[in-house]
């Protein structure tokens, strides 16, 4: 069985999918761009998105009963590889212990031309 994951302080999904599916311990989380509830991107620089990205994250995470300790898998879509650095940077911050598997891979373009958008794999056992 799965549920459907919709945070209440979240935007609203730009085309059609859900932003979490919960299925049993697993969550799966749809990638995350740096867009607030009222539809207003924050991508001043590349550390400030990467923060608006990683909250996202986390109200998805919360939304389904857990936090970043629970998420055992992600991945970074970023426009460009020299955001690399920047975006680790901030991405470690939200992991005190061990942090998720993960890859980090530049693409052609991102949705609404954001630098980075992050999915990822949580789970509760």
């Amino acid at each position: 069985m799965k549920t459907a994951v919709h945070p209440p302080n979240a935007a609203k999904p730009l085309a059609p999918y859900t932003p979490a599916i919960q299925a049993g311990p697993t969550l799966y989380l749809s990638g995350q761009i740096a867009l607030d509830e009222q539809g207003n991107l924050h991508t001043a620089d590349i550390a400030t998105e990467t923060r608006k990205v990683m909250e996202n994250v986390g109200n998805l995470l919360k939304a389904a009963g857990m936090g970043y300790e629970h998420l055992v898998k992600a991945t970074i879509f970023l426009s460009d590889m020299a955001h690399y650095a920047a975006v680790n940077e901030v991405y470690g911050t939200y992991f005190t212990d061990t942090p998720p598997a993960r890859e980090a891979v530049a693409v052609k373009g991102l949705p609404r031309g954001v630098n980075v958008e992050i999915s990822g794999v949580a789970y509760r056992g």
